[in-house]
């Protein structure tokens, strides 16, 4: 009998026996901690260690959602005062490996950063802690103020790593604001309307292209073309000299080009010639800086969480410019384009203010219709990282190249977002997406769409994103009052295997256009055959090349859209001169 006992007790033992050991060798401790030369103030942020078995480039700069990315885990501190230590063990949330108990025995450099909040005291009541953008376009690895840590070499063994320091002793320095040129202006002013939403001064910028012929035609005013996009540091695509001759050549990994960097150079030289030809339209093109807590642009809508940015700009900026280099002023002179985020901005401002311009050229654009929320049905669907399965559990991709290779899935995009900053602070794509399209939580930050660990998905967010941002949705169930007034100015393009499937959406917006009446849309919806993210509607260039050509290859649409639809009266001549 005690035989019989032991060898039934056996397995549990052994199983006892390897828990120990396991425990024994998954401890880890790494301290953290950032010197008084750094800040004399304490401190609130988001705390972030990373760590990387190539030394190709600094830690905080190979993060990301592709197969290269290193690893990073992420909390929140408030309070951190100078040299004091804060512990990253096995229990912190970290991207792709979730504990630092699943790293794999070897050699890494590591590296620590603090990304710095600050509190807003909001007028609708609540305070909320959040990375204030300092001229960089809301970019947690190179905001300036942040505190990070040069990187250093650990060994991590089987045994894992303790009693191991890390000290941020370097600060990320200011940014040296562009400066104008003969063709090209830089502005920024106050927003009355932002400052009393945030509860602080806030601004906006932009980027001015100035026509050829400006000073020496004072009697001209001009048509306004506004490109949106992602945060500009300056205008681009725009060089009055030819390709730097002792330019090296770089390989674009994106688009398998070699010598990318010589290339546009080249295409914004022709630009400078073409904006500079007698036939070529005097237009001034605009581009916006609106980056707000939450990301590197506010998607230019009025917002719940980030508040009322679309009048901002479409009431305070746009005015502004306007009247600071002789624009037209009237909203059949106004054109909207862009790319992606600036894709579905361009769309949504002609939808939201259909008054206040006179089309949009909307380049493979975020989602437009939530029914294809990338891959996921958000009114549908019970979960977003899972394909419904009674036996079987399949991640939902995210993104794809042309081939319709997956390189990663939603899952794992949003649990990186998760350790970079929760309560949707992490900067990036999906908790943008919910800092703009979501209602206004009881603690002042955005509401969830979905749990950000699970992926279940709250309906009743979904309802109000419906409501207010799915484009289509708001076209279809207004057309009776919008229908007149976006006839002729919709134009949309996408790639069929855009990498982020965005394509699906434009389907289903196509779908609905398609059907419309009294009146028809009389727009179009153009597709680029095997072609990726960010396609624009060029069936004869390659996309490395065309989008390089934005600010000029709409210009004759949008002089047949002038004629045909400006109103009597309107001067037409000014700005035509040789």
């Amino acid at each position: 009998m005690r035989k019989q006992i032991l060898l039934a007790l056996f397995p549990a033992l052994m199983f006892l026996g390897c828990a120990t050991d396991t425990a024994e060798k998954t401890q880890f401790a790494i301290e953290v901690s950032f010197s008084e030369q750094a800040s004399s103030a304490s401190l609130d942020g988001r705390l972030l260690l990373m760590l990387s078995n190539s030394d190709e480039n600094e830690p905080r700069f190979q993060i990301n959602d592709g197969l290269k990315t290193q690893l990073i885990y992420g909390m929140n501190v408030e309070g951190m005062a100078p040299e004091e230590s804060m512990v990253f063990d096995e229990k912190v949330f970290g991207s792709p490996l979730p504990s630092l108990a699943d790293i794999p025995a070897g050699e890494y450099f590591v590296q620590a950063l603090l990304h710095v909040y600050e509190t807003f005291e909001l007028s609708t009541g609540h305070t909320v802690k959040l990375p204030m953008d300092n001229g960089e376009g809301q970019q947690w690895n190179r905001s300036p103020g942040n505190l990070y840590s040069k990187p250093v070499k650990v060994t991590i063994s089987e045994d894992g790593v303790q009693n191991f320091g890390v000290v941020m002793d370097q600060l990320i320095p200011p940014i040296t604001p562009a400066e104008d040129t003969e063709w090209i202006k830089h502005i920024r002013i106050k927003s009355e309307k932002l400052s009393e939403f945030w509860g602080r001064d806030m601004y906006l910028g932009a980027h001015v292209l100035l026509p050829k012929g400006f000073e020496e035609h004072p009697e001209a005013k001009y048509p306004l073309m506004i490109f949106h996009g992602h945060f500009p540091d300056d205008f681009g695509g725009f060089r009055t000299l030819p390709p730097d001759t002792d330019l090296e050549p770089d390989y674009s990994e994106r688009f398998g080009v070699k010598g990318y960097n010589i290339i546009q150079q080249q295409e914004a030289y022709d630009f400078y010639k073409r904006w500079n030809e007698p036939d070529f339209p005097r237009f001034l093109i605009v581009e916006i800086q609106h980056p707000t807590p939450y990301y590197d642009d506010s998607y230019a809508v009025n917002s719940a969480n980030q508040g009322p940015y679309g009048d901002a700009i479409t009431y305070e900026l746009i005015p502004h410019i306007e009247k600071q280099f002789r624009g037209l002023g009237e909203g059949w002179s106004r054109f909207l384009y862009g790319g992606s985020t600036g894709g579905w901005e361009a769309l949504a401002v002609q939808v939201k203010y259909p008054d206040d311009y006179n089309g949009c050229f909307a380049a493979c654009p975020d989602p437009i219709d939530f029914r294809a929320y990338c891959l996921t049905n958000i009114y549908a669907d019970e979960n977003a990282y899972y394909y419904e399965s009674d036996f079987k559990k399949v991640e939902v991709p995210s993104h794809r190249d042309y081939l319709g290779h997956v390189h990663t899935t939603l899952r794992e995009g949003n649990h990186r977002e998760l350790v970079l900053g929760d309560k949707s602070r992490s900067g990036q794509q999906w908790d943008i997406w919910e800092a703009t399209y979501s209602p206004q939580g009881e603690d002042g930050y955005p509401v969830r769409l979905w749990d950000k660990m699970t992926g279940e998905i709250d309906h009743s967010v979904a309802d109000y994103w419906k409501e207010n941002y799915d484009l289509r949705y708001i076209m279809e169930r207004d057309w009776d009052k919008l229908g007149e007034k976006l006839q002729g100015k919709i134009h949309i393009y996408c790639g069929d295997m855009d990498n982020y499937y965005l394509n699906n959406a434009v389907y289903l917006m196509e779908d609905f256009l398609e059907q419309t009446t009294d009146p028809y849309y009389d727009g179009e919806v153009t597709y680029g055959d095997r072609a990726e993210h960010c396609w624009n509607g060029d069936p004869d260039q390659p996309n490395h090349i065309s989008r390089l050509r934005y600010n000029s290859m709409y210009v004759p649409k949008i002089m047949k859209r002038i004629a045909e639809s400006a109103p009597k009266g309107a001067d037409l001549s000014s700005w035509r001169y040789k």
